[in-house]
């Protein structure tokens, strides 16, 4: 399917969130016969004409016009990040198209930037929420990405399939959510990466939450939050997330969660730090071997 029918299902699923008082249109006599608003009610509102916004939607090779698309996304009350990601959707390919796309890699000074982290919690994150790499504390606040088959290695699928994960988040179903719309925010921008596809299909089958959360067509492009946790050795923890996207990486992204200082969680986290601790001299255990037998040239074979 090529981004232009997935750029018009977008629009649709925009459209049938909304409500005629939203747009401040009289809703009539009677029940309507599809949620949300009509075609033409959205084509007279971004003044395009219902022809011309059927075709849009209908993933026609049309070739809007910056202006028309701000109209669109103005009459279907989208925020920033909905507007940037109907952009993607439209602007990155019209028809699919194989490109080779390299493998991810962490570059040796962000190794060390991690390492140099210590009391903070730290990932990087590549396409599709890949762990790439991360320091010590953050393997043990979340989980042992570096254990882990090479293949699922990855945020989003820990996330939604690991129970584990369910029962750190005490919010969970607000962070899997966050996550879904993540990813879908990472396939309109990189619409022909294999590795994206089979994720999707994975948690498609797999997931009932990520069925419904991805027909939603939900974006999430939130680049600092609050999440909380009830970790299993140090308990209830508060933290701070920034995600910082790296200039010379922009597929990457610097995943950082601190605590309040003087704060219970900044105790807890001092705390989970010290346990385990390898002795002085021992080999750096956040490291994973090689596989060399993954074949999925996008992943990162170790982290």
């Amino acid at each position: 399917m090529g981004q232009s029918a997935e750029f018009g299902k977008f629009l649709k699923v925009m459209r049938s969130r909304m409500t005629p008082e939203q747009a401040g249109i009289p809703s009539g006599p009677g029940a309507r016969r599809v949620p949300g608003l009509r075609r033409e009610e959205i084509a007279l509102l971004a003044d395009v004409s219902t022809d011309y916004y059927t075709r849009l939607e209908q993933g026609r090779n049309i070739h809007p016009s910056r202006a028309v698309l701000n109209s669109v996304a103005r009459a279907l009350n989208l925020d920033p990040g909905e507007q940037a990601h109907m952009l993607d959707l439209l602007e990155n390919c019209a028809t699919s198209r194989r490109s080779h796309i390299p493998a991810q890699a962490v570059r040796p000074a962000l190794r060390q930037l991690l390492d140099a982290a210590g009391n903070v919690p730290a990932l990087i994150l590549g396409r599709r929420a890949d762990v790439l790499a991360g320091n010590r504390l953050a393997f043990l606040l979340l989980a042992d990405f570096p254990a882990m088959p090479a293949a699922e290695r990855n945020l989003t699928r820990w996330i939604l399939l690991d129970p584990l994960a369910r029962e750190l988040f005490s919010d969970w179903k607000a962070v899997a959510s966050d996550a879904v719309g993540s990813l879908r925010v990472d396939i309109g921008r990189h619409p022909d990466d294999g590795g994206s596809n089979q994720l999707v299909g994975e948690l498609a089958v797999q997931s009932e939450h990520f069925r419904r959360w991805w027909a939603g067509h939900r974006v999430a492009t939130a680049s600092a939050g609050t999440v909380r946790l009830r970790h299993p050795v140090v308990g209830d923890l508060e933290l701070n997330v920034e995600n910082l996207v790296l200039p010379d990486d922009p597929d990457q992204v610097l995943r950082m969660f601190s605590a309040k200082p003087g704060s219970p969680s900044a105790d807890s986290l001092t705390l989970l730090g010290s346990y385990g601790a390898p002795a002085a001299g021992a080999p750096e255990p956040t490291r994973a071997r090689e596989n060399t037998n993954n074949s999925d040239a996008t992943r990162a074979p170790d982290i």
